[in-house]
């Protein structure tokens, strides 16, 4: 069990709750286990490459929580190396929730979600942001030149612990190329049918 995501979470308050509730005991093997939990291995990194979108958590000056959807291309979440990842930060909305309380508080959350096989991987990060004019060379790395969309910054993320999350309450959804995958075989059969019906 991974030790750095309980070092991280379960404060006072959260081992009272446990307590409380009559999970303490099951939750302290995360705080004693031999597997730090603050790397990314080849399982993390594969999901992480493979994911198109991930839920990302801030918190402003007064402690108000902020949770932001983040998209782009599959692959647009970078595992840069064991400890760090990035992605390219495109316009959007131009409110700059997200960056400007990272400026105040680089403390950020990510819950990357893969719905079709119910799985979820969490990892708790410090972020910086990065400009062109600070770091080309970064802008360039996490840039997918397939994309067209305008790259304002990018986020780089220092991992400080990874979890992965209980299945039980996630409700499988699958995109339109997920369908696509299994309709499409389907799709062409019916139409070599119908071919074969006309021509008969």
């Amino acid at each position: 069990m991974a030790r750095k995501f309980a070092d991280i979470t379960f404060t006072p308050a959260v081992r009272a709750a446990q307590t409380r509730y009559g999970s303490r005991d099951k939750n302290e093997r995360f705080e004693q286990g031999k597997v730090s939990g603050d790397v990314l291995g080849a399982m993390e990194t594969a999901f992480i490459q493979a994911r198109d979108g991930f839920y990302q958590a801030t918190a402003n000056e007064d402690g108000w929580p902020y949770v932001q959807f983040r998209g782009g291309p599959i692959g647009f979440l970078k595992v840069l190396d064991e400890r760090t990842i990035g992605y390219a930060d495109f316009r959007g909305n131009i409110q700059y929730l997200s960056v400007g309380n990272l400026a105040a508080n680089d403390r950020v959350a990510l819950i990357l979600m893969d719905y079709a096989n119910q799985r979820r991987l969490k990892i708790w990060a410090r972020a910086r942001i990065v400009h062109q004019e600070d770091d080309p060379e970064m802008l360039a790395r996490l840039e997918d030149p397939n994309y067209r969309a305008p790259v304002e910054r990018a986020v780089v993320m220092t991992v400080e612990a990874v979890d992965w999350n209980c299945p039980k309450h996630i409700t499988a959804r699958f995109t339109d190329d997920e369908i696509g995958d299994v309709v499409g075989p389907l799709q062409k059969r019916i139409a070599e049918l119908e071919a074969a019906a006309i021509q008969a």
